[in-house]
């Protein structure tokens, strides 16, 4: 069942045409990745659909819902959540305040509950969640990201670039944490420049060019295909 349906959106910065006539859908319980090239209309896509940007055509049903002309922070009450791109986490708050700030959506009943939850994800939030959020390394700052977003008990949770910046061994701790998520119950809409280790984990991707759709395919497939290889995995 798709939790997610993007029908022939359409978005414009002015006169540019970033996001042209794009479709996809995202079932309940998959990791879907969108890749493609810096400026191939990703992060564009993600904004949209969490209502931060708005399409021109076409429509967004989210959860059996139009959420189209949704507002953003609506979205987040349906069970929608967005880790943006270069975490954004408030540098000047303690970690559990950065994470209690995620659950602005949820009863008070509930935070202690999904709060618990993080920390079995995330034990390094856990280890430091009364330090000044600015000190954390770049790793742990991803983390306290997910870990926010997470703290709104998502249906599904867009990721933006969650690898950005970050040394090998944390990529591969993130994308641990990824799986883990999603083996938990959690959908996952991954946008990410790291073709190879996104597709990797991907039950369906799709491919971008210049705000296109230009190809669709499971995980390795795409992974084996020797367009998608030569472009984007350095084959």
């Amino acid at each position: 069942m798709a939790l997610l349906e993007v029908n022939d959106i359409n978005v414009y910065y002015g006169s540019i045409h970033a996001i042209k006539s794009v479709s996809f859908k995202v079932n309940e319980g998959e990791i879907i990745s969108l890749i493609g090239a810096n400026g191939a209309g990703k992060t564009t896509i993600l904004q949209t659909i969490s209502g931060l940007l708005k399409s021109t055509t076409g429509s967004i049903i989210f959860d059996g819902k139009d959420i189209t002309q949704t507002p953003a922070h609506k979205i987040v009450y349906l069970g929608l959540a967005q880790c943006c791109e270069g975490r954004r986490i408030f540098q000047q708050m303690t970690v559990l305040e950065n994470l209690e700030m995620g659950a602005y959506s949820q009863p008070d009943s509930t935070i202690k509950e999904n709060l618990e939850r993080v920390f079995e994800r995330f034990p390094r939030l856990k280890e430091r969640r009364r330090q000044i959020a600015g000190t954390l390394s770049g790793g742990e700052q991803q983390m306290l990201a997910m870990g926010r977003a997470m703290m709104s008990n998502p249906k599904i949770l867009l990721l933006d670039e969650p690898s950005m910046g970050l040394s090998p061994i944390l990529v591969d701790e993130i994308f641990d944490i990824i799986k883990t998520l999603n083996q938990h119950g959690t959908t996952i809409l991954l946008v990410e420049q790291n073709a190879q280790k996104a597709l990797k984990i991907t039950d369906r991707g799709y491919v971008l060019e210049t705000g296109r759709i230009v190809k669709s395919a499971k995980g390795k497939e795409l992974l084996d295909d020797d367009d998608v290889k030569k472009a984007y995995l350095g084959g």
